[in-house]
This record gives C-alpha cells, structure tokens and sequence, in this order.
C-alpha cells in the first residue's frame, strides 16, 4: 500500500482496496470488418449469455453488389457449426476444405450471415470462385432488412446441398456435408422434370418464372 508504505497480501485494511480500472474493449476482427453500411442486431439471447446475430442493410444496396472473399480457416472438419448459417468448403489443391470460423477472430463479417429459410427473404447467393466464396445480392436489399445467404446452383451441387431438413418452424437448414445416400428426385410441379436437388429445382423454376 503506497498510502502506509507496508506490503500487504490482499487488501489494505486501513485504506481499502484499489480502484480498478479496465482496458477499453477491442471489437473483434469479424466485427471490424462490416462495411459501414451495414449493422449487426442482436436477435435471441440463449443461455450462457450467447448472442444469435444476424446483419441488417442501413441504406440501399443495390443488386449484383459483390461482398467477399469469405475468411475462415482451412480445415478438414468443423471445430464450430452453427444450425443457421451455412456450411461452406473450397476446393484447394485438390484438396475439399471446410471454411471454419471457430471465433470472431478468425474470420470476417460474413460468418454473421444467417442462411434464407426460402427464396423469398433470401438476399444473397455463396458461390465459389479461384478458391474462395463470395456472396452477391440476388435483388435490391431494402434499409432495415437482413441479409440473408443461400447457395447458387452450381455450389449447391458442390455442397451436396440436396442435404436439407425442414424444422418445424418450417426453416430450412443446411446438414454438414456426408457421404451420399440415394434420396427422391425433386419435380417440377409445372412441367414434370426431375432434379438431383432442390438447389437445381430452383433455378429450373426461374425459367418458368421469366416466360410468365
């Protein structure tokens, strides 16, 4: 204690305990990175003081507008899965990686992204492209509305993405990748034809869309 000038082991019983002053909390490295116009909500608090996030647009954000590359880590399994985002892998040196995000520190923003439940609040398309993932608005994003991610066909199929279930809510959640098992063809309701997944049933689709 510099007040008594003694050494003490615990608090000064004369003068009391010190006042303590804490470090400045530093965002981390995926929260730095959000781009200024978009913003982080806090949407469900679990236990263990867990907070579910998802990524809202403060302005306008036009169709087509590119965000990436996705940053995560090479790995060979999942050290962090997380039922409402979206399992991604790249093909490096021939080689078929995880992206895995295990903290806020090894990745960037995007592992925010919470995956579409259906086309309809589904914002943005992940595909892979020279070995990393991208995500690109499908349509204008509106101020105040989340950003939310699905995969484009072709990645789809990379990602066997035909693994999907329907949760009783009626969500839609990627499984993470497994071996194939033979599962019923998707058909189109308006002209028959059979797909390998859902994926390429509904890009199909869009053709039926535009002639309408």
């Amino acid at each position: 204690c510099e007040d008594c000038g003694k050494s003490l082991i615990g608090e000064c019983k004369l003068h009391g305990p010190l006042i303590r002053a804490k470090d400045r909390v530093i965002p981390s490295r995926a929260r730095l990175t959000l781009p200024h116009y978009l913003t982080l909500r806090v949407l469900e608090l679990r236990a263990g003081n867990q907070q579910i996030l998802g990524v809202f647009a403060k302005k306008v954000i036009q169709k087509r507008t590119q965000f990436g590359p996705y940053v995560g880590q090479l790995s060979t399994k999942l050290t962090r899965y997380d039922e409402s985002r979206l399992v991604l892998q790249v093909l490096k040196d021939g080689g078929k990686y995880f992206l895995d995000t295990p903290n806020e520190d090894c990745g960037n923003w995007m592992m925010f992204v919470r995956l579409a439940r259906n086309q309809e609040e589904q914002t943005l398309v992940a595909y892979q492209h020279c070995g990393e993932v991208y995500f690109t608005t499908v349509k204008p994003i509106e101020p105040h509305t989340e950003l939310k991610v699905w995969y484009a066909a072709d990645y789809a199929k990379f990602m066997e993405a035909s693994a999907v279930f329907i949760k009783e809510e009626s969500d839609v959640c990627p499984l993470p990748p497994v071996a194939k098992e033979p599962v019923d063809p998707w058909i189109c309701s308006s002209c028959r034809s059979t797909f390998a997944n859902f994926a390429l049933l509904e890009s199909h689709q869009c053709i039926h869309k535009d002639r309408v």
